[in-house]
């Protein structure tokens, strides 16, 4: 996977620079999902992410969690139920469920 080597550089990076980050992962899919189990994304507190978990309609609130876990410092596990009918009224088309795991950079 070359975008997850992507978000190792980033992760370097951040840590050379003092810059405080976090890696959001894909743990678990029940059923149908655009990601499988361990995509990433690199958020850091600048809000400059690199890489993807969805197929976008999930980074923009993993970037909101992600400023929680970087005021924090405790990971957390997060469900996102992607049933369209129930959550988003989208029109999605993968109506899985999706856990992520968002930790901080050490």
């Amino acid at each position: 996977m070359r975008e997850n080597e992507k978000v190792y550089d980033a992760i370097q990076q951040a840590k050379n620079n003092g810059v405080k980050a976090v890696v959001a992962t894909v743990v678990k899919v029940y059923g149908s999902s655009y990601r499988r189990e361990g995509a990433k994304m690199y958020v850091d507190e600048t809000e400059h992410h690199v890489g993807l978990i969805s197929g976008g309609c999930l980074e923009s609130d993993v970037r909101e969690v992600a400023k929680t876990v970087l005021a924090s410092g405790t990971p957390l596990l997060k469900c996102y139920d992607m049933d369209e009918d129930l959550v988003w009224g989208l029109g999605l088309g993968c109506p899985g469920k999706v856990q992520v795991y968002i930790e901080p950079v050490s």
